[in-house]
């Protein structure tokens, strides 16, 4: 018999696998042996990667993986067979190398999305989606962190296009940026959910 977590497993894959296939996912719920179970398993891990990379974008292999509950193994061997077919593609971010959908993002977006999934920057994009700050020191004091952290992330996110300290901190393409929070919200965390919640009211106020 399979244990609670090859069955975990499953109902995480055949989760994700029904985002990311094409045509309907079967016979993986009827499956009658461990074999054939297991089988199943295996040829659903490509579906359910796609799957997963649409609802998550900008997943790093290790978050990937545990979140799919595969081993490393496994998930590198799928990866590669979908990066050699064309449909999944990835972009280089500091010590992380994170997953796409090929073709749907833009270097930018991308970029972005890389930093929204960190805790910190992504804080930092929100505030100042919010309302711009005059200083980092401000920054810091509403985000109530150090002024030295708000000082490095600042640098990166500078360098990469994401942010404007020419007068004050601001982000750029704000309006990209907004877009990827709220449509991703539910992937990147609590924070990201309360600010998806109020963010057309946000926009209202931007635009009036």
């Amino acid at each position: 018999m399979t244990g609670p977590v090859d069955e975990r497993k499953r109902t995480t894959l055949r989760r994700f696998a029904a985002l990311g296939a094409a045509t309907p996912f079967v016979g993986l719920a009827s499956a009658d042996t461990e074999a054939t179970a297991e089988s199943s398993s295996r040829s659903a891990v490509p579906d359910a990667i796609r799957g997963y990379l649409s609802a998550t974008p900008g997943a790093h292999f290790s978050k990937l993986r545990d979140d799919l509950q595969l081993g490393t193994g496994e998930t590198q061997h799928h990866l590669r067979g979908l990066i050699e077919a064309g449909e999944v593609e990835s972009h280089r971010d500091g010590e992380y190398r994170r997953f796409f959908p090929a073709g749907r993002f833009s270097s930018f977006e991308q970029t972005a999305l890389g930093y929204l999934r960190r805790e910190t920057p992504r804080g930092m994009v929100i505030e100042l989606l919010e309302e711009s700050a005059e200083t980092g020191s401000a920054l810091a004091d509403r985000l109530d962190v150090s002024r030295a952290t708000v000082s490095n992330y600042a640098g990166e996110l500078e360098d990469v296009g994401l942010l404007d300290r020419s007068d004050g901190y601001r982000i750029e393409q704000p309006e990209t940026v907004l877009m990827l929070l709220v449509r991703y919200a539910d992937s990147f965390g609590p924070d990201a959910v309360a600010f998806a919640a109020h963010a057309d009211d946000l926009v209202r106020f931007n635009q009036s």
